[in-house]
């Protein structure tokens, strides 16, 4: 769906991905469903809203994900 976002979780990411790139896949997400890539003023805050709760969303994932072959993170 979203070309541009890339796996942050290992292998595909040697080191853990940083709250950074986690924004960046969250608001590529965020631009292409709601089909904005900058939303009018008057739906900015909904649009930061859904940016913030995807990297929330994204940061769980990848703290309870379990790849094979490596040790889990503590939360």
């Amino acid at each position: 769906m979203c070309r541009s976002i890339k796996t942050l979780r290992p292998p595909a990411m040697p080191e853990e991905a940083t709250e950074d790139e986690m924004r960046a896949a969250a608001l590529q997400y965020v631009r292409k469903v709601s089909g904005f890539r900058a939303p009018a003023a008057h739906n900015q805050e909904v649009f930061d809203q859904a940016v913030e709760a995807v990297t929330r969303a994204t940061a769980d994932l990848l703290a309870g994900l379990e790849v094979r072959g490596t040790a889990r993170r503590a939360s």
